[in-house]
């Protein structure tokens, strides 16, 4: 399998968008397009010719480049069957456990509903890259607009399943916030502590922090600890089933 070349374009005031290109092939594709121009810019800086648009799910911040950036390239526009009719210009519609060859990489397809009822990711295991949309951010998960938690409990975990090494490509750069979140709710988490001053030290050089890779976040992310024992006794909820202490944890995300 090739090893896609990803380069991060920042979108908006705080999305991220992704080109990526297959060497073998010269395919290249933007993953989450929120808006045609900074993603058009940095591709014809870089000498790419899009070919593809990967969307992971329907919200405007993710596809709102979609049909600008079509009918400059042409390109093939990939997204998730279950949300098929709320993507623009959709081409090629992919449900879980489905595969996409992109060139000489293939993408696995993984349904991770619960920010949004139809959410995908694309896992790349010959890049060791996961693009994650708004499931699971880097510390943190998008919050429950149209699933619940136990249908985003099981896409994390799902998720959480990845090799240890597997990099996170993540919709939006929340990594600070999350962190300053994730120490109000496991504050004697050293590897919490540890990675917290990591993320301030990159932002204050105005650095992205985004990726990461999926040790961490399982070290470090509070939604992805709902069946640690540590966290669910730092918010007292040590007998309590990991969905219930998942819902607890969204719930004062929400209220933070």
């Amino acid at each position: 399998m090739s090893e896609l070349d990803i380069r991060l374009v920042p979108l908006l005031r705080d999305n991220y968008g992704y080109l990526i290109r297959e060497p073998e092939s010269g395919l290249v594709g933007i993953v989450d397009p929120s808006e045609a121009g900074p993603v058009l810019d940095m591709a014809e800086s870089l000498d790419w010719k899009i070919t593809h648009i990967l969307n992971t799910h329907h919200h405007p911040d993710h596809t709102g480049g979609n049909r600008e950036i079509k009918r400059a390239t042409g390109a093939t526009v990939v997204g998730p069957k279950p949300d098929e009719s709320r993507i623009p210009d959709i081409d090629v519609a992919l449900d879980d456990g489905d595969t996409y060859d992109f060139g000489k990489a293939r993408a696995e397809v993984i349904f991770v509903p619960g920010h949004t009822r139809g959410h995908i990711a694309f896992y790349f295991p010959g890049s060791k890259a996961v693009f994650s949309g708004d499931t699971l951010f880097l510390m943190g998960c998008g919050r429950l607009f149209e699933g619940s938690p136990e249908q985003m409990w099981r896409s994390l975990s799902r998720l959480r399943e990845l090799p240890e090494d597997t990099r996170v490509y993540c919709g939006h750069e929340y990594t600070q916030a999350n962190a300053r979140f994730a120490l109000s709710v496991e504050p004697e988490n050293k590897a919490l502590q540890e990675r917290a001053r990591r993320v301030d030290d990159l932002r204050a050089e105005r650095k992205p922090t985004v990726p990461g890779i999926m040790a961490d976040e399982r070290a470090t992310n509070p939604f992805l600890r709902a069946d640690e024992p540590a966290l669910a006794e730092a918010i007292g909820m040590s007998r309590e089933d990991p969905v219930k202490v998942f819902a607890e944890v969204r719930q004062r995300k929400d209220n933070f």
